[in-house]
């Protein structure tokens, strides 16, 4: 039996339905993870982590294949200049692994930027903190769990 997730586990203790899905193998692109947990790629969700300044992050949630718009992001910011953080940072700001990172959960306050292209399917899976696994839920309790987002 596989231990609980930490994404899962804080999405139980706040109540939210969800499901695990644990890939059979490794995951090498968007479109094998979306196709293993029966889903289309948009449905899949990507946490960037982005450096603001030195010890400043911000975190941003696009689905599926669509790209943050750096320079949309950097005016949004007020920021002239930003970079994503590094493989090291992430694990240290998120508590997580690149490919496993999640907006639920986090050992710290951090900002959470959600695009609008994660609300436009009603189900979708994000980071649940451990590589290779994931977790399915509802877009809209996405956005409840995370009202200042």
């Amino acid at each position: 039996m596989q231990p609980i997730p930490p994404v899962a586990a804080a999405l139980a203790a706040l109540g939210v339905p969800h499901r695990i899905f644990v890939h059979p193998g490794p995951v090498t692109s968007l479109e094998q993870a979306a196709a293993e947990r029966g889903q289309h790629p948009s449905q899949v969700v990507r946490s960037i982590l982005f450096r603001l300044e030195q010890d400043r992050f911000a975190l941003v949630l696009v689905a599926g294949p669509d790209q943050v718009s750096w320079r949309t992001l950097r005016q949004f910011l007020g920021q002239s200049r930003l970079t994503t953080a590094t493989e090291e940072e992430v694990l240290a700001v998120t508590g997580y692994p690149i490919g496993a990172v999640s907006p639920i959960g986090l050992p710290q306050p951090l900002p959470v930027y959600i695009d609008d292209s994660v609300t436009t399917e009603a189900e979708i899976s994000i980071g649940s903190g451990v590589r290779g696994t994931t977790v399915i839920l509802r877009s809209a309790d996405l956005l409840r769990v995370l009202p200042e987002a």
